[in-house]
């Protein structure tokens, strides 16, 4: 299947535009890292605590963000996950602490206090246990409910650990589970399986009901966040120094430098994409990077070969309309694979989910800018190196006539 037949573009002549608009999206992409949104690093390189957070309405980011603030959590990143209908928001923290069970604690009750803005004025706790989300039954704990229980012995049976453990437990079941995390009335406790009407009866004299839910929290300390960083560049650098060896060995220097400045340039473009939009790069962003390092080098690959197949053939021909010639050859081979693959990532992108959003925008962006720059970077670098050698005087590495 062929998109063209015998095409016959001017690449080479284009140049100077393809020049302009990498230096447009380059160049704004070092100011954002450098002046603007710097390097949004996730969590997992700068360390912190994600709470992922469900609400009983749609939740107003500049409310939360407002709350937040209140709470001197200046740097708190807020944004959407998962379906809208599930009303779910993530909130990124920078709470770094040297204990991973501290660092839980200490980001859930930030979190807490900060958007637990409508509890009754005065509400106290009657459970001996006060610890995160005690009066809130949506952010109480299974022991805190128990001990209550066990204090208030709605069933009178005495403080029975195994019995009101019970309860509490099925009062979480079926608060996690059936609805979400976040229940709106205390009746609803009605419906609930294997708890008591009396404990259910119980429970006002207590609790307060919040209009949200701390379903999970994850951490990543700042030691591991930085190991991972530093990681994460050595796997990079050591991946483009890999292949300007290989590309050294199995062509000229010249080639595996020209694909090395190319892939640069794509990853530079990419990396650009993410801070001026602000999306963090986690750790499956970088693997997204380091595939689109090796794709971008392939389809690179494909059209060095094709030119130095027609370098034997083409002994007569300049250079630049040999450049040209190969990149025409090879055009609609490289509109299929990058075509089908940037349909793949798209429709991966726009239904994958949260979890693969970083992932699968840092595709999207790579595989265009990583087929442009195989045609309008990668060959227009050997074209100029050569006129440079031929203006020094030099001898040719690229022309016919090159002992292999």
């Amino acid at each position: 299947m062929e998109f063209f037949r015998n095409p016959n573009i001017d690449f080479l002549g284009k140049k100077w535009y393809f020049l302009s608009f990498s230096l447009i999206f380059s160049v704004a992409g070092v100011l954002s890292m450098l002046f603007w949104h710097h390097i949004p690093y996730g969590i997992d390189f700068r360390g912190g605590t994600l709470v992922y957070v469900k609400f009983s309405h749609a939740p107003d980011d500049n409310a939360i963000r407002a709350a937040m603030d209140r709470a001197s959590l200046k740097n708190a990143r807020i944004q959407r996950y998962g379906l809208p209908s599930n009303n779910e928001e993530l909130i990124d923290l920078s709470v770094q602490e040297t204990r991973e069970q501290q660092a839980l604690d200490e980001g859930k009750r930030k979190i807490i206090d900060a958007l637990e803005t409508h509890a009754p004025s005065g509400k106290q706790c009657n459970s001996r246990d006060t610890s995160i989300g005690a009066c809130d039954l949506n952010n109480a704990p299974v022991l805190t409910l128990r001990d209550y229980l066990k204090d208030k012995d709605p069933l009178h049976i005495g403080p029975d650990d195994q019995k009101y453990g019970e309860q509490a437990q099925a009062i979480i079941n079926y608060r996690d589970k059936t609805l979400g995390g976040v229940l709106t009335s205390i009746d609803q406790l009605k419906s609930a399986s294997g708890v008591d009407p009396a404990v259910t009866a119980s429970l006002s004299d207590g609790f307060f009901l919040s209009d949200f839910g701390v379903r999970n929290v994850e951490i990543v300390g700042p030691v591991v966040g930085a190991q991972l960083r530093r990681q994460a560049i050595l796997a990079t650098v050591y991946s483009l120094a890999g292949m300007l060896v290989y590309l050294g060995f199995r062509f000229e220097w010249i080639y595996g430098i020209a694909a090395v400045v190319t892939v640069f340039h794509d990853t530079l473009i990419t990396v650009g994409a993410f801070s001026l939009t602000n999306t963090p790069i986690t750790l499956t962003v970088i693997a997204a990077i380091l595939t689109l390092i090796g794709y971008s080098n392939n389809d690179t690959i494909v059209v060095f070969d094709r030119i130095r197949e027609n370098i034997k053939l083409m002994r007569r021909e300049k250079l630049a309309d040999i450049v040209n010639r190969s990149i025409n050859q090879t055009l609609s081979r490289t509109i299929l694979t990058a075509g089908l693959t940037f349909l793949t990532v798209l429709a991966l992108y726009l239904f994958g989910g949260e979890v693969l959003h970083g992932f699968s925008l840092a595709l999207v962006i790579g595989i265009l800018i990583g087929t442009y720059s195989s045609i309008a970077i990668a060959a227009p670098i050997l074209v100029a190196y050569q006129d440079w050698r031929v203006e020094k005087g030099k001898r040719p590495v690229a022309m016919p006539g090159r002992a292999k």
